[in-house]
């Protein structure tokens, strides 16, 4: 039997935490089969109780300090320092997780979010960070780009209207402002990919425990941002027609496992509308005790802190908010077979 907290295999390099670099998956592989014989980790299917990680968005574009929206948090360091901890994590409680789902954000460059979208009177787009209210968009400071019409599919009323209709909702819902973002996570692009020091360690725990990853894509639809893993900031048309599926995988890990450990980037944006609809999914069907199932990992993640907006304290209270509705707030440095998961 191993023991409740395993030591960091030697090839994990804090130092490189915040750098791109290759996985070298055949010696990783080789060290994870003989890293589970020599501390006798069982396969995951043997495992009782059963724990799944949810890693957010763990993503170059969001974790590494050159890239397009490195989530600093209020340390200048933020998404860095959490992946240290959560690599550690990981490697430490190899034999306690039994699978690990990671979220993908996944982007185009002509969606409602990104600057091709808008134009003012004179034809100029957005600058990144441009905050868009219903207001501004009402009075015409900021419209449909009409030259994107045949490439979406849609007349330029169409697309006017959509654009209407987003802010509208948004601001009817409670939700952030619709911000226009520098362009990242984009598809094929090596921003989309899984910061390495994470995908190492979520490869190492694959072969160690034979156990195969999954990952989810969200963000790809040219009309709605998309935060959370559960469904879009808003998902009808003008018409009230859906746009995109509803992603229901997340709500049957927490019926199938006995804790789904959450974490990732960004706490304010991803992270913290993925839970809150997540709660809202399970309490919407009578389900809602399902949430002491959920453990928040709340030091292996930062909010977003850009020039001009600082959503430290919005995600504190979030996560105050999801532990009054029965989620459990955990960090790091708690051993895990000690949170009373059963």
């Amino acid at each position: 039997m191993p023991p409740s907290t395993l030591p960091v295999p030697p090839h994990f390099d804090p130092e490189r935490v915040g750098k791109v670099w290759k996985v070298d998956y055949e010696a990783r592989a080789r060290e994870a089969r003989a890293w589970a014989q020599q501390h006798a980790i069982p396969p995951a299917a043997q495992d009782s109780p059963r724990i799944a990680l949810v890693l957010i968005d763990l993503q170059n574009t969001f974790c590494l300090p050159d890239f397009e929206l490195f989530v600093a948090g209020r340390s200048g360091h933020g998404a860095v320092e959490d992946n240290i901890r959560l690599c550690r994590f990981i490697y430490q409680n190899l034999h306690h997780i039994t699978h690990i789902v990671a979220t993908l954000d996944t982007h185009l460059p002509m969606q409602i979010f990104h600057a091709p979208f808008l134009v003012d009177a004179e034809g100029n787009h957005p600058a990144p960070f441009t905050m868009i209210s219903a207001e501004d968009v009402a009075a015409g400071r900021w419209r449909f780009n009409p030259h994107l019409a045949p490439v979406l599919g849609l007349t330029p009323e169409e697309g006017q209207a959509h654009l209407e209709h987003y802010v509208r909702t948004l601001a009817q819902k409670g939700k952030y402002q619709h911000t226009i973002w520098p362009f990242h996570a984009m598809l094929g692009g090596i921003g989309h990919a899984l910061v390495p020091a994470v995908e190492e360690a979520v490869f190492f725990h694959s072969i160690a425990r034979y156990a195969q990853p999954e990952h989810i894509i969200k963000g790809n639809h040219p009309l709605t941002e998309h935060y959370s893993a559960l469904g879009p900031e808003v998902n009808t048309d003008p018409h009230g027609h859906p746009l995109v599926p509803p992603n229901e995988r997340l709500v049957q890990l927490v019926k199938e496992y006995d804790a789904v450990i959450i974490t990732g980037q960004a706490k304010s944006h991803c992270v913290a509308w993925t839970v809150n609809d997540l709660l809202d999914t399970l309490e919407q069907r009578g389900q809602g005790h399902l949430a002491r199932r959920i453990y928040l990992l709340e030091d292996t993640t930062s909010p977003v802190v850009v020039p001009g907006a600082d959503f430290t304290d919005a995600a504190d209270e979030a996560y105050a908010r999801f532990a009054r509705r029965g989620a459990h707030r955990v960090t790091t440095e708690q051993p895990l077979d000690t949170w009373g998961i059963a």
